[in-house]
This record gives C-alpha cells, sequence and structure tokens, in this order.
C-alpha cells in the first residue's frame, strides 16, 4: 500500500501540543492593523488553540502527526 500524505499547508500551519491539541496562529494580523485598538494587536500576539472540531480535520490532513 502506498503511504498517505500529509497536506503541505498543514505542516507549514499547524504544530501539536504535548496532549494532543492543535496550536495554530492568531488570524486577523497581516493587515489593516492601524485601525485596531492596542488592545486587540495585543492579544493577537502568539498563537492559539484551535477548537476540537477543526483539530479533527487537521489530523485527517495529517495522517502522521503534526
Amino acid at each position: 500500500m502506498p503511504k498517505m500524505k500529509t497536506k503541505s499547508g498543514v505542516k507549514k500551519r499547524f504544530k501539536a501540543t504535548a496532549s494532543g491539541k492543535v496550536k495554530h496562529g492568531q488570524v486577523g494580523k497581516r493587515h489593516c492593523m492601524i485601525k485596531r485598538t492596542a488592545k486587540q494587536v495585543r492579544q493577537n500576539r502568539g498563537t492559539a488553540l484551535m477548537s476540537e472540531s477543526d483539530a479533527t480535520k487537521m489530523k485527517v490532513w495529517a495522517p502522521y502527526g503534526l
């Protein structure tokens, strides 16, 4: 049997935590940052955890782990 391929976009954009949850970069900070408040800019730093329903899709697209 051939091996299943990992979606290349998924392996670039997502990482798994030690407990198996999926981390992703914060959304909404690529452009139009001038009109955002300082609080919004601060809160969009770093990464966030993906919801469980969306994380199941990512795990299908990355069959051998993220």
